[in-house]
């Protein structure tokens, strides 16, 4: 199996080695020919520089920055771009999920293109979750996508799948949902496979401050449009 496993991270300097290590020692226990790119999203806590000296030791990890944060879908989208493996995959980097849980979403890649988890039983604040819940609801009803725990940050897909996939207005948390739009356009059938998930144990939560929320329904009603324009 060749796999690249994207690790999106803003400011997680306090995480990021830990789920660095947790990819590759998965990759050496489940016999997979791999490559990890961890892609800085403009982080100001010394992530980035954590990052490129472990690179230094692990031939595996790539490194990638972006001078100023652009969103975690902007960093997703980096990350999969620079993929060189038959199939991509991205992972949160904040320790919520661990790289064996890609053990559940191999094995669907036999009959299907593309594989995403959701999670189980979300390891999250109460709020947290009420907004990721009515989030859905709306992309439901907005686009059709029908996408249980849309932003389950544990995907993987075919690499020839992600140029047609690749979203192209959303930065931020939109990404899946556009996503998600394009390959039911295309006729893709997602397998979904439920996943743990894990409490946060160090760094603190971007996902749900005003600015991120603004953004992802800036997005949405963009893409709306866009598409309302397409047909």
């Amino acid at each position: 199996m060749e796999l690249t496993v994207v690790l999106p991270c803003f400011n997680e300097v306090e995480n990021i080695e830990h789920t660095i290590q947790d990819v590759h020692s998965w990759f050496q226990k489940a016999g997979i020919d791999g490559e990890i790119i961890v892609v800085d999203d403009g982080s100001t806590d010394g992530t980035g520089e954590l990052a490129e000296k472990l690179s230094k030791k692990m031939p595996a990890l790539v490194v990638v920055h972006h001078e100023k944060n652009r969103g975690v879908g902007a960093a997703q989208s980096t990350g999969c771009d620079h993929g060189t493996k038959k199939y991509v995959s991205y992972m949160d980097s904040d320790g919520q999920f661990r790289a064996q849980e890609f053990d559940l979403l191999l094995p669907m890649l036999t009959e299907h293109r593309m594989a995403a988890g959701y999670r189980i039983k979300r390891a999250d604040p109460p709020l947290r979750s009420l907004n990721a819940w009515l989030y859905g609801r709306l992309v439901r009803v907005v686009l059709g996508v029908k996408k249980r725990d849309i932003n389950c940050g544990l995907v993987v897909m075919e690499r020839d799948l992600w140029p047609l996939v690749k979203p192209r207005f959303a930065t931020g948390g939109l990404f899946p949902a556009e996503m998600y739009a394009s390959a039911k356009r295309l006729g893709v059938e997602i397998a979904q496979v439920g996943v743990p998930h894990y409490p946060r144990s160090a760094g603190k939560q971007s996902g749900a401050s005003p600015l991120v929320i603004f953004r992802m329904f800036k997005e949405l009603c963009a893409l709306k449009k866009a598409l309302r324009k397409q047909g």
